[in-house]
């Protein structure tokens, strides 16, 4: 199952800014394409990838990144092959689980979320329902 595939390629034994178990986990594939994004675009150093939900989408919900220079006051700090990824409290109760992986396919390439909250998924894939 693809899934087994994705979580088995995760970047391994990450923990968060607390010392716990990360809330969401990306794949190293994705923490690449994190990596070199911030490179092209010259982020400085501490820089990261925000990951939030926000209402929308067909289904409800959905995913939203973007790069932060910093973490925010009530955020979650997770480190994945050298990438900072910050998660806000509000969101951090919707992704619990999460895998972020980065696909190339024939429609395309970009971020793939699988996220064992979500009951039901639009097409496009970036929007769910919980």
């Amino acid at each position: 199952m693809i899934e087994d595939e994705v979580r088995g390629a995760v970047a391994g034994g990450e923990k968060n800014s607390a010392g716990a178990e990360p809330i969401i986990s990306l794949t190293d594939t994705a923490a690449e394409r994190v990596r070199e994004v911030l490179r092209r675009e010259g982020r400085p150093e501490g820089s990261g990838l925000r990951v939030s939900v926000v209402g929308g989408g067909c289904s409800g919900f959905q995913y939203s990144l973007g790069f932060a220079d910093a973490a925010g006051e009530e955020d979650t700090v997770h480190e994945f092959a050298g990438v900072k990824v910050f998660v806000d409290a509000m969101s951090a109760q919707y992704l619990v689980g999460t895998v972020i992986d980065y696909v190339h396919g024939l429609h395309g390439a970009g971020f793939k979320f699988l996220n064992p909250k979500a009951e039901r998924t639009c097409g496009c894939g970036s929007s769910f329902a919980v």
